[in-house]
């Protein structure tokens, strides 16, 4: 996935001389070609991520397209105030890259991994929001970057779990990929790394239909309604809190337009206790299949109807005023 970000940046640099690659000091090798192809439009802005930010605010207002390059533990979370009133307040073309987002940086700590950067901006106005799930998603996602009149952040997971597409999606903002169909009463909304869990899961719950949600703000609403009147309950998986994230904007679509069960599947409200490899972690915070399968599993449960034995939707009714 890093290396197809890598790709489409210099393509885009290539063909809009106005696009600027600023780093924290961070990606040599993953910018070697940028740096080949474009070397006047590379800083390195050193550990000084509020002043690239604002490097960055300063180039955009002066007709630059400037992407800006750091973990996702330092952006967005280090620059939030920047980000806020530099670029967001101001509508500035600016794109955000996080990289290492959720508990990949496994070895590293808490310091180190992301699981709140999502929620941390979906609150903020005028910025969208990319998740994509494998290269091909990366490559339409950094399209829509290059193309963005306003800004964006792309949340960059290290980790390769392999390709969820043959080939490149046309995707559009606000819209999500609908990877399997099915009228079974589960249906699965997952991004980033989690897609290829959601594939691997939904196999057990015959019927299920799957989508990948590469665009995390504006949401793809008509996809959650769909999801939520098509189905009986909705699982939503993410790498990252079940505070803020994926989880809780389907479970607020849900709640305004079509109300029915969510499950939200993500980090709990705690750190990483130990360090270790990225799949340790993945099971100390229950997002491994078996651990996944077995809350859903835990969910459903009271949601039978124990004369038939399939899922039931919950009968909503309004008291007349007397």
């Amino acid at each position: 996935m890093r290396n197809a970000f890598s790709r489409a940046l210099v393509e885009a640099a290539l063909a809009d001389e106005r696009i600027v690659l600023l780093t924290g000091d961070h990606g040599y090798s993953l910018f070697d070609e940028f740096r080949r192809v474009c070397p006047d439009r590379y800083l390195n802005a050193g550990v000084a991520e509020q002043n690239m930010v604002g490097v960055a605010a300063g180039l955009a207002k002066g007709g630059m397209r400037p992407w800006v390059y750091g973990l996702a533990a330092f952006v967005p979370l280090r620059v939030l105030e920047q980000i806020k009133i530099d670029i967001c307040y101001e509508g500035l073309p600016v794109v955000l890259v996080g990289d290492g987002a959720g508990v990949v940086y496994s070895t590293l700590g808490a310091s180190h991994q992301a699981t709140e950067d999502v929620a941390a901006l979906r609150a903020l106005p005028e910025i969208g929001i990319l998740s994509p799930a494998d290269a091909h998603e990366m490559t339409a996602c950094a399209g829509l970057c290059a193309c963005a009149t306003g800004p964006v952040y792309l949340r960059m997971g290290k980790s390769d779990l392999g390709d969820v597409h043959s080939r490149t999606p046309a995707l559009y903002w606000g819209r999500w990929c609908e990877l399997r169909t099915g009228d079974g009463p589960l249906a699965w909304i997952a991004t980033g790394s989690m897609v290829t869990t959601a594939l691997a899961l939904a196999g057990q719950w015959p019927g299920s239909e799957v989508w990948s949600a590469p665009c995390l703000k504006p949401i793809d609403a008509a996809a959650v309604r769909q999801a939520c009147e098509k189905h009986q309950a909705v699982i939503v998986l993410e790498e990252h809190s079940i505070h803020g994230g994926l989880g809780s904007a389907v479970a607020e679509v849900a709640c305004d337009s079509a109300p029915t069960f969510v499950c939200r599947v993500g980090i709990r409200n705690r750190f990483s206790r130990f360090c270790g490899s990225y799949a340790y972690l993945m099971r100390e915070h229950q997002l491994d299949v078996e651990s996944i399968a077995a809350q859903v599993r835990d969910f459903v449960a009271p949601l039978h109807d124990q004369t038939g034995g399939h899922l039931f939707r919950k009968t909503i009714t309004t008291k007349k005023a007397a």
